[in-house]
């Protein structure tokens, strides 16, 4: 019975994060995430799926994270009727973050039909509402840790610890595929780092025949810091930030980022080491999942804090209304304000960039990966303006970085999590990576012992690409030719997705810099033979 692997998402990017898994007449997804980044990528959301949801018989979901389970009220809507498996942390988690999804694309479409309609353009329908996804939930199944359960007839699971966010799992598979011995596989999700802030180390078996492996961070090396550590270092900037007089505005995931910052905060502020300052948590989404990690303190697989009540505290204000995040408007200087999303992408975090970025005594921190093609990225490469919901700023906040939050492992973490799962027989898998984040792994492990490793094997490495299909049943995957399957990205649209870098926003840097050239026109005469220069360049 042939057993086929293919990649439909996070292969050769972060995002994404689809795996599906072929036996027989039968199939299962891991993970079914949606796209981030630049537009190019977050077009597929959009787009048809590359296999028929009706034909899925389960979802085995690592975590709670957008990019790993947005698109699953998608799937259910085209016609996916299985159980989406996970753990009871991420189950309480999609309670909240899928309908929130939901609502931000019908807002987010709403706003671009309006736009659309005075350009004379056509509607767009969102991917799915907060209906769609509160109707999803009802598939979801739980399942514990580290207890063998089957998925369908053949193929049995079982999940480990991943140490990324609460619930974040690892999934084991081993599948009946008319071998002697079962096949064993391993997805790592996504991996966290050592010293994390609210999670136990990540967990799994030894002795597998293939691994897909998270590379987000490879090549990348961290400070490796511990609880002590990680505080200070945030108190530096936070101390460095407030002296300015500016507010401190913080880009984060309400799910984990959100939760690691306030155990800090609470604990700095209660020991003096920060000044005492409003702190405000500008997400509904976050005030929920906030209450869901209060309910996993101190509990096994669950959340450990530096204090008994991490989350509490008087100068935190958490807002949910619309109101009352405008009010936040009015503040100037001297608060620190988190809101979502962590890339800047979509979230309230926009109108409080929109509203700060321009004061030269504010500061942004930005304390996460940040992927190509997004707003953060930009602000994280040194772009000196930026377009907002159709608005140009010029960004003179100070634009700060602070990497020990990530809620990955990194390069040197990675490698370290790989020898734990050794040997691996058949084939090592290395996705949710960018280009040069796989090459860096890749190299890395060609360098290894072979000698010092157990059974003397060095793992075969792969680097799929977006809808490549392996055959796992042979000594190692064999590469598929599937000319049946049409391509989602063609060879140029792939190689801007993979950059980070597509004409969007060429087009937003083309736009800002024709504004530049005509404020500083020294009169009208001249910016009209400007416009006249490009109108010729257009051929008109």
């Amino acid at each position: 019975m042939s057993a086929i692997l293919s990649f439909h998402g996070a292969a050769g990017v972060v995002t994404g994060s689809c795996y599906r898994l072929q036996v027989g007449n039968r199939s299962i997804l891991v993970d079914c995430g949606m796209f981030q980044g630049d537009k190019t990528l977050k077009e597929l959301n959009y787009g048809n799926w590359p296999f028929d949801p009706r034909q899925i018989d389960a979802v085995l979901l690592t975590h709670a994270h957008i990019d790993h389970s947005g698109l699953i009220p998608k799937l259910v809507k085209a016609g996916f009727a299985g159980p989406i498996m996970t753990t009871e942390g991420s189950a309480d988690l999609l309670r909240f973050m899928l309908p929130d999804s939901g609502g931000i694309q019908e807002m987010e479409v709403e706003r671009l039909n309006r736009r659309n309609q005075r350009r004379g353009r056509g509607i767009v329908q969102p991917i799915y509402t907060e209906q769609d996804a509160v109707d999803s939930l009802k598939q979801i199944a739980k399942r514990d840790f580290e207890t063998w359960f089957e998925v369908i007839p053949g193929i049995e699971a079982r999940l480990w610890n991943a140490g990324h966010i609460l619930g974040a799992a690892s999934v084991e598979l081993k599948v009946a595929s008319g071998e002697r011995e079962p096949l064993r596989l391993l997805f790592s999700g996504d991996v966290g780092p050592e010293h994390k802030a609210l999670q136990h180390a990540a967990e799994g078996p030894r002795d597998l025949d293939v691994v897909v492996m998270e590379a987000t961070y490879g090549g990348r090396p961290r400070p490796k810091l511990d609880a002590l550590g990680r505080r200070k270092a945030l108190a530096a900037e936070v101390n460095e930030a407030l002296a300015l007089g500016g507010n401190l505005v913080i880009p984060a995931f309400a799910v984990e980022r959100t939760q690691e910052l306030l155990a800090d905060l609470t604990k700095l502020m209660h020991d003096g080491d920060v000044k005492r300052v409003p702190v405000f948590v500008d997400s509904p989404l976050a005030l929920s999942i906030t209450d869901v990690f209060a309910k996993y303190l101190h509990r096994e697989n669950g959340v450990h804090a530096p204090t008994a009540q991490p989350f509490e505290g008087g100068n935190l204000r958490f807002t949910k209304s619309v109101q009352e995040s405008m009010q936040i408007e009015q503040v100037t200087g001297g608060a620190i304000i988190i809101a979502a999303s962590g890339m800047c992408e979509a979230g309230r975090i926009r109108h409080h960039l929109k509203n700060n970025l321009w004061r030269p005594n504010a500061t942004v921190l930005l304390i996460g990966y940040m992927a190509p093609g997004t707003l953060g990225y930009l602000l994280e490469q040194g772009e000196k303006a930026v377009r907002i919901q159709g608005d140009e700023l010029e960004v003179r906040a100070r634009i700060r970085k602070l990497e020990i939050y990530s809620g990955h492992a990194d390069h040197d973490e990675l490698l370290d999590w790989l020898k734990d799962r050794l040997p691996i027989r058949r084939g090592l898998m290395l996705t949710h990576g960018e280009p040069d984040a796989v090459g860096a792994l890749r190299a890395a492990i060609a360098l290894w012992d072979k000698s010092a490793l157990p059974h003397g094997i060095l793992p075969q490495v792969y680097a799929p690409r977006l809808d490549e299909f392996y055959a796992l049943n042979h000594p190692h995957p064999k590469l598929l030719k599937t000319p049946q399957v049409q391509k989602r990205l063609d060879r140029y649209a792939e190689a801007e997705a993979l950059s980070g870098h597509d004409w969007h926003n060429d087009y937003a840097r083309l736009m800002l810099q024709v504004q530049a050239e005509l404020r500083g026109a020294k009169s009208d005469a001249e910016r009209r033979r400007l416009l006249k220069k490009m109108q010729r360049v257009l051929g008109r």
